[in-house]
């Protein structure tokens, strides 16, 4: 694992100790000797995790998170302050500023190089979701990444902790930010994450009988729980422990006896970016929804079907099923257009769209074409069903006038439809289509209103 990693720290000595420690592990460093030079470096270089000490001139490491949190371009960065200040007032004022976890002087190497790598993971995961999600942006979507602080429901935190007196003190100390669901069963805990919604687990280990790693990585395993965060609670020393577990892909942790109020802003912490990432997954599957989806009727649309045609194709033909295509266009709808106007038009297509929602099955495919054209696909439908299903379409399009709702006008509508088969001899897709389309001009040229099918 590769990643670029800034030391900020005004003594050299603890600099060059860092550096050689990153180094050894294959990391690109950079350095900065006081905050303004960290700030000037995160908006100038690519940086994937900032190793902060808090005690600096001019500006100290708190203010300096603060900073790179404020900003839009720096505040996915993950921030570790690296200092001799050990007291949970600290911790809990770096949390609150931003940071993502302490280090203490003088730094354990294993929990350095662990937590380094843990955040390069998560930050790499998010960094996807964000490039993924710019197009989001450009259709005007990124509201929904507006984290609005203070609009978010409570959060629901999973505790699994073995013994009740502990169950009771995590409980009160979330209770003014979390609903907490404590369980002291760890594979009735796994059941319960992986069924219902929860913003974060809370594994503390002090079960006497069952290894609390198991759970973690359980929880990383499963689909529907593979980027729920974990947070451990362990005991002081038990470096290993945090090791393993940050190796195994847990967020966090949180050292015994515990504070409430670093508990508390960890929590947050947690919680905040899980629902941040979770509006990115939203907007990048809204996206790809938009990219493939026709905006009027809400029938996938052209780009979809030029894709998903070849895959349909493709398959039918491996396993010598039959595979039927239905082009069908609306009779004269320029005439709709031109005397009752272009919304009157929108209208019909979307009550032509619905009813052909009506029409086909499950396992079909309805496409808008473009304009007033339409298409859809039935796998493992030969030319005698596929002619049936066109039927049922035509006459339903025929036999109940479509109502104009903004003007109270019932027009009647008709559609023309040409059907082709891949069994008549059609060897691409694209042949396929084109069958199909010369049968819907067969249609239109001899009346309208009729199904045709292609010619074997």
């Amino acid at each position: 694992m590769t990643a670029r990693i800034l030391v900020v720290d005004d003594i050299p000595a603890n600099v060059k100790l860092l550096e050689a420690r990153l180094l050894a592990e294959y990391f690109d460093v950079l350095t900065a000797d006081d905050g303004y030079k960290a700030l000037d470096i995160c908006n100038s270089h690519h940086v994937d995790v900032i190793l902060l000490d808090i005690m600096m001139p001019g500006i100290d490491g708190f203010e300096v998170c603060e900073r790179l949190k404020a900003n839009p371009r720096t505040a996915h960065i993950p921030v570790v302050m690296v200092t001799a200040l050990d007291q949970p007032s600290d911790r809990v004022r770096g949390l609150k500023a931003g940071a993502d976890d302490f280090l203490t002087k003088p730094v354990n190497d294993l929990q350095l190089i662990s937590r380094v790598k843990s955040l390069v993971r998560l930050k790499t995961l998010s960094d996807e979701l964000r490039i993924r999600a710019d197009t989001a942006h450009n259709l005007a979507l990124q509201d929904m990444l507006k984290g609005v602080e203070g609009q978010e429901d409570i959060g629901q935190v999973l505790l699994v902790d073995g013994r009740g007196s502990s169950q009771e003190r995590i409980i009160k100390a979330l209770k003014p930010i979390a609903e907490v669901n404590a369980i002291s069963d760890p594979q009735a805990a796994l059941f319960e994450a992986a069924e219902n919604t929860f913003d974060l687990v809370i594994v503390n280990a002090n079960f006497d009988d069952y290894d609390p790693l198991r759970l973690c990585s359980q929880l990383r395993s499963l689909e529907r729980t593979r980027f729920l965060p974990v947070l451990l609670v362990t005991e002081l020393g038990d470096d290993e422990i945090i090791v393993r577990a940050l190796d195994l892909g847990v967020n966090d942790y949180i050292i015994r006896p515990i504070d409430p109020n670093e508990l508390v802003a960890r929590v947050l912490t947690q919680i905040k970016r899980k629902r941040y990432n979770d509006r990115l997954r939203l907007s990048m599957r809204q996206t790809i929804e938009l990219a493939v989806t026709d905006g009027l009727t809400g029938l996938s649309n052209r780009r979809y079907l030029d894709n998903h045609l070849k895959v349909l194709f493709n398959r039918a033909a491996a396993r010598g099923r039959p595979l039927s295509v239905c082009i069908t266009d609306i009779d004269r709808f320029k005439a709709v257009n031109d005397t009752y106007g272009h919304d009157a038009g929108d209208e019909v297509l979307k009550e032509f769209a619905m009813r052909i929602r009506s029409t086909v099955r499950g396992a079909d495919l309805a496409c808008r074409f473009g304009g007033e054209e339409f298409v859809v696909v039935m796998p493992d439908t030969d030319a005698e069903q596929a002619a049936a299903i066109a039927e049922r379409l035509r006459d339903i399009i025929e036999r109940t006038p479509f109502l104009i709702k903004s003007t109270g006008a019932k027009l009647s509508i008709t559609a023309s439809l040409g059907i082709a088969c891949n069994l008549a001899g059609a060897e691409t897709p694209e042949q396929l289509l084109k069958q199909a389309d010369r049968a819907l001009y067969e249609a239109k040229n001899s009346g309208r209103n009729k199904v045709v099918a292609a010619a074997a």
